[in-house]
C-alpha cells in the first residue's frame, strides 16, 4: 500500500470507528430492521425461511446503507467544510483517497456483519454457508455502493448529498429484494430492479448462505459491472472543492 494512501487509510478508519453516533445508527437500525420483519411484520418469502432470508438481506441493507448513505454524506459535510480541499493540497490523490475512504467501509462492514450474523444465530437462523462467494459479494457491493456515494459527494452540496442518497437508498430498498421480495412487486418493477445492484447483492448473498437460489450468474455480472464503473466515474469527477 503506498505511503499516502496508507496513512489516509488509517485516519478515515480511526475517525470512523469513533464517530459513535453515526456508529449507532450504523449498527443498530439493520438489527432493529432485522427483528421487526422477522417477529412482527408477517411478509410472505420465497424458498427459505422468514430469518434465512431476512439476514442477507439485511447484510446487504446495511452495505448499501453505509457504502452509499453514511460515507456519501460524511464525505460531502467534509468538502462542504473545507477538509477535502486541504487534502487536494497533499500527495494523496483522488485514487488514493477514494481508496482510502473505501477500506475504512470495509471495516465497519466487517462489524456489522458480525453482530447480524449473530442476531440472527440467535433468533433460529441456520445459514448452508459458502464463505468465499459471500466475502466476495461483500467486497464488490462495498465497492460498487462507496463508488456511488462519493460519487454524489465529489459533486454536490452537502444538502444535495443528503436528499440524493437518502432519495437514491430508500430506491434501492425497495427494488432491492433485501427485505420486502420482488414477487411482492409487478413483474415489470422486478426486472428493472434486477439490474440494480441492490438485488444483485441481496441475492448473492442469499445464494452464498442457503441452497434455495438458482442461477447467480447475471447477478455477479451485474454487481461486477457496477463495482467497475462507480468508483471509475467518482475518481474522475470528484472535485475536492
Amino acid at each position: 500500500m503506498a505511503s499516502p494512501l496508507k496513512a489516509q487509510a488509517k485516519a478515515e478508519t480511526r475517525l470512523a470507528l469513533t464517530q459513535y453516533e453515526s456508529l449507532l445508527v450504523t449498527f443498530f437500525i439493520p438489527i432493529l430492521a432485522l427483528i421487526a420483519f422477522s417477529k412482527i411484520i408477517k411478509l410472505t418469502y420465497p424458498g427459505a425461511s422468514r430469518i434465512g432470508y431476512l439476514v442477507p438481506g439485511t447484510i446487504a441493507l446495511a452495505t448499501m446503507a453505509t457504502g452509499l448513505v453514511s460515507l456519501g454524506i460524511a464525505t460531502g459535510v467534509e468538502r462542504n467544510y473545507g477538509v477535502m480541499k486541504r487534502l487536494g493540497t497533499t500527495p494523496l490523490t483522488r485514487g488514493n483517497l477514494i481508496a482510502a475512504k473505501m477500506i475504512a467501509v470495509v471495516a465497519i462492514e466487517a462489524i456489522q456483519v458480525v453482530l447480524i450474523v449473530a442476531v440472527g444465530l440467535l433468533l433460529g437462523w441456520s445459514p448452508s454457508f459458502n464463505v468465499f462467494p459471500f466475502v466476495a459479494a461483500e467486497i464488490l457491493a462495498t465497492i460498487a455502493f462507496s463508488g456511488a456515494g462519493l460519487l454524489l459527494a465529489g459533486r454536490l452540496s452537502s444538502e444535495g448529498v443528503l436528499a440524493s442518497a437518502n432519495g437514491i437508498f430508500l430506491l434501492l430498498l425497495v427494488l432491492g429484494g433485501m427485505v420486502v421480495p420482488l414477487t411482492s412487486l409487478p413483474s415489470v418493477i422486478g426486472d428493472i430492479a434486477k439490474i440494480l445492484p441492490g438485488y444483485a447483492v441481496a441475492h448473492l448473498l442469499f445464494a452464498a448462505t442457503s441452497s434455495h437460489v438458482g442461477s447467480t450468474t447475471s447477478s455477479w455480472i451485474t454487481l461486477i459491472v457496477w463495482a467497475i464503473a462507480m468508483p471509475i466515474l467518482a475518481t474522475r469527477t470528484f472535485k475536492f472543492d
